[in-house]
């Protein structure tokens, strides 16, 4: 029997913006995961560990990552993909996948931030769905969210940082926003959590004996557009993104919003 979300736990995500399903990934697909990490590292000497994106893509990517097939074969579990439905809605596209693996101490920083500033998505709806392949507690530099920041559907204020240390470099700077009330989210290895795109997270740096990696993979419904034209592909967010070539995946439902799947297929 596959693993479902349950309506109180789709209420929690409506009204916080976020929930931690109970459902664990078996210990076997996490020892699989944790070898994908390690031949990432190996295999993407010159990028920082905390930036691996697009590693569903099992080939040197646009972006200057090789990736590896098991995160792809992860972000198409019906587990997984299931839980997303049942928040977002019928339509599941899927078009990004990141590792954020932060070194036993000095893992980098994720500064609180909001995906949208980032995303070229109209309109501006997605799900990420965040898995543990480490433990992430808050010594290690677990995730952190503003429960209900996702209510307003708007993209608050970001400053632009130059600090060093950064996996992004913009920032929520909004005399609305209060930072103070941020959530950790600890997370055991197998387990992960579901956050809408208006979600106020980030996480600290890991000055910890104790790696923290996990896996964003990321869905938008199919009633949204991937702008592919959009000016923000480059390295302006800290690191080289290309959403031109940037493939897309249709998992469930329809693509109402035409979106491009045949662009970075090979």
């Amino acid at each position: 029997m596959i693993q479902s979300v349950t309506e109180q736990e789709i209420a929690t995500y409506n009204e916080r913006g976020y929930v931690v399903p109970d459902i664990q990934l078996s210990v076997d697909r996490v020892r699989e995961l944790d070898a994908a990490v390690q031949r990432l590292i190996e295999n993407n000497p010159n990028v920082r560990p905390e930036r691996l994106v697009s590693v569903h893509i099992d080939r040197m990517n646009d972006e200057g990552v090789r990736g590896d097939e098991v995160f792809f074969k992860l972000a198409t579990d019906p587990v997984i993909v299931g839980a997303v439905e049942k928040v977002m809605g019928p339509d599941v596209v899927l078009w990004g996948c990141q590792v954020f693996c932060k070194p036993a101490s000095d893992g980098m920083e994720v500064p609180m931030h909001q995906d949208g500033h980032y995303w070229p998505i109209d309109p501006l709806e997605s799900c990420t769905a965040w898995v543990a392949i480490d433990d992430c507690t808050i010594e290690n530099g677990c995730l952190r969210l503003v429960p209900g920041s996702h209510k307003a559907r708007r993209s608050f204020q970001h400053g632009l940082s130059e600090r060093e240390g950064l996996v992004l470099n913009q920032y929520v700077d909004d005399p609305e926003v209060d930072l103070s009330v941020a959530e950790d989210v600890e997370l055991r290895a197998g387990q992960f959590s579901l956050h809408d795109i208006h979600m106020i997270h980030g996480s600290n740096a890991n000055r910890s004996g104790k790696r923290r990696a996990g896996v964003a993979i990321r869905y938008m419904p199919g009633t949204s557009l991937m702008d592919r034209e959009s000016s923000r592909s480059g390295s302006s967010s800290g690191y080289m993104v290309n959403w031109q070539t940037r493939p897309l995946w249709l998992l469930r439902g329809e693509n109402r919003a035409g979106n491009d799947l045949k662009v970075g297929h090979e």
